[in-house]
């Protein structure tokens, strides 16, 4: 019997789900790196489906004489002598981040300086570039930034602080793009190692989801004057839709408003997956910031406020145009079940209009039938009391005692009914073959 220790069970089931390991090792995805301070970290967000071709991780171990299996697994880190290279594959983007050593007291202005060999590798990285950060750790031991270098790394208009980790770390950047990359100044206060790698990791998700939640705003832009162009061709159309009165008119109306929503539905074809990816990034953009613990450092807006003053309201924009285009659906479509309804109640007033006429018709078709029978049995009664009359009228000559005009005259209702009901048994015969 096995303990609470990890000791071993014994018996296990026979049969494992294929997908039970992955999803154990889905909760330990992208662990930290425990940062020992000074330190420098670059990062690289590289857009582009995670099956891209090449392996850039195993080419860099390669490039420094380090044989490396392949890396295929989401996340896998590599340690080559005094750096560490981790390359993250996600759903539409891969990451590829470098931590350096710094040494104490060197001069964070000229941190952007890189051995050849590393400057080559980050050159050759598959995809797009979407996000860079480069980000420096000041050791607690090293001087707090003044504002003449803050001056000088970052535009004072756009500076943004904040003190992080209930205090531990203080924080500055301004999101702007120097040398192709978003640069970010950590001063260190007392951080563990595995802290300082919780907080980096934090900062750099911010960077990455913040750019590729902005990645839906140039969507909605686009398709803004598409959406304000259809709204406006939908209230046309439902103004035409009251004064509409003729069939044919109903069925013109009901082609445009079909052509409408079906321009609606590219739309919503093209658009949602964007839009939901950019609710989710701007999600986790909060909830990293969230994370952070900031207090404030007097005289400039925490990181926080920066992305709720200007990431949140393109994010508004972009789920606003996602709202117009779903009220935009939903609007076309009630449009065509009312006009189709309408046309529909048309139609079947038609078709009354019509069974009553054809009611009328039949009516006095079974009128005219009654008539032509009447007709038909005095026609047939006449000419077969005739034919009787001639019967009789030859007995009566061979010497049988009938006279002619008895003859006619006891003839002529037998022959009438029997006529009469003849014709009749034919036209019930036909009436039920007809039912059937």
């Amino acid at each position: 019997m096995a303990g609470i220790d990890g000791s071993n069970t014994g018996a296990m089931p026979a049969t494992t789900h294929p997908l039970r390991q992955a999803l154990a090792d889905e909760l330990h995805a992208r662990p930290p790196v425990p940062l020992t301070a000074p330190a420098r970290v670059l990062n690289f967000v590289l857009f582009g489906p995670a099956n891209l071709t090449g392996d850039p991780l195993r080419s860099l171990a390669l490039a420094q004489g380090v044989e490396a299996a392949e890396t295929i697994a989401r996340h896998a880190v590599l340690a080559l002598g005094p750096y560490v290279a981790i390359q993250e594959r996600r759903t539409e983007f891969t990451t590829y981040t470098l931590y350096l050593p710094r040494t104490a007291g060197s001069s964070v202005e000229a941190a952007a300086d890189l051995p050849p060999a590393l400057q080559a590798w980050i050159a050759s990285l598959p995809g797009e570039l979407i996000a860079a950060s480069d980000l420096v750790i000041l050791a607690p031991n090293e001087p707090a930034p003044d504002a003449a270098l803050l001056a000088r790394l970052y535009d004072e208009n756009a500076l943004v602080a904040s003190r992080a980790v209930s205090g531990r770390a203080d924080v500055w950047t301004d999101f702007k793009l120097r040398q192709g990359k978003t640069s970010l100044l950590i001063h260190d206060h007392g951080l563990t190692d595995a802290q300082r790698g919780r907080l980096v990791l934090r900062l750099l998700d911010i960077e990455s989801y913040r750019m590729m939640a902005l990645l839906a705003l140039p969507l909605a832009q686009k398709v803004a004057p598409r959406i304000t162009a259809l709204e406006q061709g939908l209230g046309r159309l439902a103004s035409r839709m009251v004064d509409v009165e003729h069939q044919e008119s109903e069925q013109t109306l009901l082609r445009e408003i079909a052509g409408a929503a079906a321009e609606v539905e590219t739309l919503a074809v093209d658009t949602p997956f964007r839009f939901g990816a950019a609710r989710a990034y701007h999600a986790l953009v909060s909830r990293r910031i969230e994370e952070l613990r900031e207090e404030r450092i007097e005289g400039l807006p925490t990181l926080g406020e920066f992305m709720e003053r200007r990431l949140s309201p393109a994010m508004r924009t972009c789920e606003t145009m996602a709202e117009r285009i779903e009220g935009l659906s939903r609007r076309a479509t009630r449009m065509a079940n009312l006009l189709r309804t309408r046309v529909d109640v048309a139609l079947e007033r038609q078709n009354v209009a019509q069974l009553d006429a054809m009611n009328r018709r039949l009516k006095l078709q079974l009128r005219l039938q009654e008539t032509v029978e009447g007709l038909s049995v005095a026609a047939i009664t006449y000419y077969a009391v005739g034919l009787v009359g001639y019967a009789a009228q030859a007995l009566h000559a061979v010497g049988v005692p009938i006279h002619k005009e008895v003859a006619i005259g006891v003839a002529i209702p037998l022959v009438a009914g029997t006529v009469w009901l003849g014709l009749r048994r034919l036209r019930r015969s036909l009436q039920k073959d007809g039912l059937h």
